[in-house]
C-alpha cells in the first residue's frame, strides 16, 4: 500500500523480526523512495545486533535515521539504495544513495539523498558509506607517492580503504588478514596480500581495521621508526590491551584515530555532501564488488543477521535484494 511499508526491527540483543510500519505523508521537499538494496556492514550492524554498543555510546552511535534506542528494541542501518517514485522534478525516477536503515520504503527529506552517477550500478551503491569511510581515512592520513602501506584487517573498511590506496602512484599497499580466503579479494583490488607473520615490515603508514587487539599490535611492529597507525576500528564494549612500554617510545610511533561521524580537520573546506558524492563518483570502478561477498532477500534478514553476527555466513559487505515493482531502477 501507498502509505504502508515493511522495516527490520531489532527487537533485543540477537532478536530481529520484519514489522509492517506507516509512512508519514511527504512534504514539501521531501521524496519517497523505494528500495532497491541496502548493505549490511559486518562491522558496525552486527556489533548492534549482539548488543554491544556501550551505553556510554547511545548517542554517538545513532544513525541519521534510527529509531529506537540501544540495545533495542532499534531501528538501524546505513547504506540503502533505491528509487524515488515522488518529490522534486529533478529526483522522480532517479536512483540514490541514502543513511537509512532496512526498509522497503521511506519518506525523507530531499537533501537526505544523494542521486547515484549513471556509470555506478545500484547494486555497488550500497557500498557508498563505506568508501565515505576510507575517504575520509585517507584525508586524515595523508598518505604520499611511494609510501609503504599495510592495511591490516581484510573486512569492509579495510578493503575499502586497499582500494583506494591501489589508485595511489608508487606505493606499497599489501592487505593483511588472517583469513587466506581475503587473498582472492586483494588480487580483485590490485593489491598484495599476506598474512600477519609474512607482512613487509618497515611500513610509513598501517590503516588498521581489523578490530582485534591482536592486529593493533601488529600494526604497531609493521611500522618504520615514526611512522603512524591510523585506528578505523570500534572496538564497542571490549577492553584493548597494547604493548606501549617495548619500543613504543623509542621507535616514536603514533597511533592516530579517525572516524567518519566527522570531516577530516585537513579537509576543512569540504562538506559531508562532497564526500559521500566523492565516494560514489569512486564506486564507477568495477573491481569494487568484490566487496560485496553475498546477497539474500529482504525477507530473509531476521535469519540472515544472526548468521552473520556469529560469521558462520562470512561476509564483507551483505547486499539485500528487495522486491521490485514498476520503476526504472537499475541493477
Amino acid at each position: 500500500m501507498k502509505n504502508s511499508a515493511r522495516a527490520f526491527w531489532l527487537n533485543a540483543p540477537g532478536h530481529g523480526e520484519i514489522r509492517e510500519v506507516s509512512l508519514p505523508d511527504p512534504g514539501e521537499g521531501d521524496v519517497v523512495v523505494r528500495a532497491l538494496y541496502s548493505g549490511v556492514s559486518r562491522g558496525t550492524e552486527t556489533l548492534v545486533f549482539r548488543g554491544g554498543v556501550p551505553a556510554g555510546q547511545y548517542e554517538a552511535m545513532r544513525a541519521p535515521f534510527q529509531e529506537g534506542d540501544f540495545p533495542g528494541p532499534v531501528k538501524y542501518g546505513y547504506l540503502s539504495v533505491g528509487e524515488v517514485e515522488e518529490g522534486p522534478e529533478g529526483l522522480v525516477g532517479r536512483t540514490v544513495f541514502c543513511l537509512y536503515p532496512h526498509q522497503s520504503r521511506y519518506v525523507v527529506p530531499a537533501s537526505a539523498v544523494t542521486v547515484v552517477p549513471d556509470g555506478v550500478p545500484a547494486g555497488r551503491a550500497v557500498l557508498a558509506g563505506t568508501v565515505e569511510t576510507a575517504v575520509n581515512a585517507l584525508w586524515d592520513a595523508a598518505p604520499l607517492v611511494g609510501d609503504r602501506i599495510a592495511v591490516v584487517g581484510g573486512g569492509m573498511v579495510g578493503c575499502s580503504v586497499a582500494a583506494l590506496l591501489a589508485r595511489f602512484p608508487g606505493v606499497r599497499v599489501q592487505l593483511v588478514d588472517a583469513d587466506p580466503a581475503r587473498a582472492r579479494v586483494a588480487e580483485a583490488l590490485g593489491v598484495a596480500f599476506a598474512s600477519p607473520d609474512r607482512a613487509l615490515g618497515e611500513c610509513d603508514l598501517v590503516v588498521h581495521a581489523s578490530a582485534t587487539e591482536q592486529g593493533l599490535a601488529r600494526a604497531l611492529e609493521l611500522l618504520r621508526p615514526e611512522g603512524t597507525v591510523v585506528e578505523l576500528s570500534w572496538y564497542g564494549d571490549r577492553r584493548v590491551t597494547l604493548p606501549l612500554g617495548e619500543a613504543f617510545h623509542s621507535r616514536r610511533l603514533v597511533i592516530r584515530s579517525s572516524q567518519v561521524g566527522t570531516v577530516s580537520p585537513r579537509r576543512a573546506n569540504r562538506t559531508y555532501g562532497d564526500r559521500l558524492a566523492l565516494a560514489l563518483d569512486l564506486l564507477a570502478d568495477p573491481a569494487l564488488d568484490a566487496l560485496v561477498t553475498g546477497e539474500s532477500a529482504f525477507e530473509e534478514l531476521p535469519e540472515v543477521m544472526p548468521r552473520l553476527a556469529s560469521g558462520e555466513l562470512p561476509a564483507l559487505c551483505h547486499r539485500i535484494r528487495y522486491e521490485r515493482g514498476r520503476g526504472r531502477g537499475r541493477g
